[in-house]
């Protein structure tokens, strides 16, 4: 089955930059609207923004203006632009399918790790 592969987190201080990529081991030309989860501790997986094979996009409110997503057309994988990260934007990032009966396998996630 196809896997997302998640990369890019790291250690950040306060109000600095990363960008994630996602890498699939397979096809994933058919999945209209990709996108970039987050799972803090004790909380439930969020879709925090997602875009589609056309280029549209959608942002969570808690991220818009500070989150920009874009894609690889040529393998329909998205990236994920964080500039001015918060504390509270540490946490594990998933990248999948943001339509839930497309979801594939759940790869292992990429840390963000936001500290001074």
């Amino acid at each position: 089955q196809v896997q997302p592969v998640e990369s890019g987190g790291g250690l950040v201080q306060p109000g600095g930059s990363l960008r994630l990529s996602c890498a699939a081991s397979g096809s994933i030309f058919s999945i209209y609207r990709m996108g970039w989860y987050r799972q803090a501790p004790g909380k439930q997986r969020e879709l925090v923004v997602s875009i589609t094979s056309g280029s549209g996009t959608n942002y969570a409110d808690s991220v818009k203006g500070q989150f920009t997503i874009s894609k690889n057309n040529a393998k329909n994988t998205p990236f994920l632009q964080m500039n001015g990260l918060k504390p509270e934007d540490a946490t594990v990032y998933y990248c999948n399918a943001a339509i839930v009966t497309m979801l594939m396998n759940w790869g292992q996630g990429t840390q963000v790790t936001v500290s001074s």
